[in-house]
């Protein structure tokens, strides 16, 4: 019973690590996806829970205005002369006050209307935060840039690759082929010796371009927080599906809308400084004297009222702190236009860009089919003697040359079409 235990225990284990190696083989990653861990695993990202806490903070001290506010207070002294009076009454003893005297005092003021002042600090705490976090949206929507530039780059390393390993079977091919025609006397070893050559030079192409893949990928794996092994397949985007809009949606106008509201909430604030405050006030006490400055003795006391005060002092500088907020909106809206302006020529620009690159595809594969026949053809001159191998070798290259350029340019359309959605956020 125990061994069939075993056999099953070795028989889970065989299929966890085939299902975990099919899984490995065919894991796949889009340039989305890698967009989005990007930005979890940019360290910039904890600042939205810190502004969300910061906004609940000053939204409950802003708050804490409607709650009574308590003041205390103590003192002694002593008075070089008090009181008395100037006159003296026969048989009434009338004792003058201590010079030395003593108070404590409690002192609450409740609020009943301040004017908007605590109304106006919690609109400020919410517009504030939400510039901040705007600001911080147009930070890391930069991020999708850099995934941009790393993503293709990788992409255009493995059509390259790949490519480079069809040239080398070709030259394996041709070599194999120029080995028959020695052995026929047809060619000599200088002619294998030239396909040796350009067989050397696809194999430094092959490291040169393994190595920069693989920094690329390195890049990329540290950026989005995630190992990335070689069985990753990097998901190529059709670029007959993306959807191209001139229409711009960037952060950076979300930005600008939420620092025009701030401006806003500050002439409320404004407002709010010069407008007439009302509340409720009670003072206890107790010293010597007390209320009856006639009783020179330690006594507890209160005063209790409504209180009325209205500063006008805020009214002299009301006129120029509008302004000053005015002339601020004023210079948002012309680095809003600014931005628009700028935004809209790099949309014209990258619009070229996707049609340059459709245009220039629209030929690479009858290039390179041309260039495959004049290489076929090149083949049976070798084979009749009338073409050197050198010559066959410059039409090999030419067709490589042709399929790179198509390489080149699919590559290149991705990454316009995907500079352009950035341009846009659309």
């Amino acid at each position: 019973m125990e061994t069939s235990s075993e056999n099953m225990k070795k028989i889970l284990l065989i299929l966890c690590v085939l299902i975990n190696g099919c899984f490995m083989a065919s894991a796949q990653l889009t340039i989305e996806a890698c967009q989005e861990k990007a930005k979890q695993n940019y360290p910039l990202i904890k600042r939205y829970g810190l502004i969300e806490k910061t906004k609940e903070y000053n939204l409950s001290n802003a708050g804490k205005g409607y709650l009574p506010q308590f003041s205390m207070s103590a003192k002694a002294t002593y008075q070089s002369d008090v009181p008395h009076l100037p006159i003296s009454v026969p048989g009434v003893n009338i004792r003058p006050l201590s010079q030395d005297q003593y108070g404590v005092t409690l002192d609450v003021n409740q609020s009943i209307w301040d004017g908007g002042v605590i109304s106006s600090k919690k609109e400020m705490a919410k517009t504030a935060s939400e510039v901040a976090a705007k600001q911080l949206e147009v930070n890391l929507y930069t991020i999708n840039d850099r995934v941009n530039q790393l993503y293709f780059g990788i992409l255009l390393f493995d059509a390259k690759i790949k490519q480079n390993q069809l040239l080398q079977e070709e030259l394996e091919r041709n070599f194999n082929l120029i080995s028959s025609y020695i052995e026929n006397g047809v060619a000599n070893q200088s002619d294998l010796d030239a396909i040796k050559v350009e067989q050397l030079k696809t194999i430094q192409t092959q490291t040169q371009l393994a190595s920069n893949r693989k920094a690329f990928i390195d890049m990329l794996s540290v950026l989005i927080g995630e190992s990335i092994n070689e069985n990753t397949v990097l998901e190529k985007p059709n670029s007959e599906n993306q959807l191209l809009s001139s229409q711009i949606g960037r952060p950076e106008l979300h930005l600008f809308d939420a620092q025009y509201n701030d401006l806003e909430t500050q002439k409320k604030q404004i407002k709010a400084g010069y407008m007439p405050k009302l509340g409720l006030f009670a003072t206890g006490g107790y010293g010597r004297p007390g209320l009856n400055m006639l009783e020179d003795k330690f006594a507890a006391y209160y005063i209790a009222g409504v209180r009325l005060s209205w500063n006008f002092g805020g009214l002299y500088t009301e006129k120029n702190d509008h302004k000053l907020i005015e002339a601020n909106q004023s210079s948002l809206a012309a680095e809003k236009e600014t931005f628009l302006f700028n935004t809209n020529l790099e949309v014209t620009q990258e619009q070229s860009e996707v049609k340059r690159n459709r245009d220039l595809l629209k030929y690479d594969d009858d290039i390179i089919t041309l260039r495959n026949n004049v290489k076929k053809s090149a083949e049976v001159k070798v084979a009749n003697g009338t073409l050197t191998v050198t010559d066959l070798m410059r039409e090999v290259n030419a067709e490589d040359l042709a399929k790179q350029d198509k390489i080149q340019h699919e590559i290149e359309l991705l990454l316009s079409i995907y500079n352009l959605k950035y341009t846009t956020n659309k």
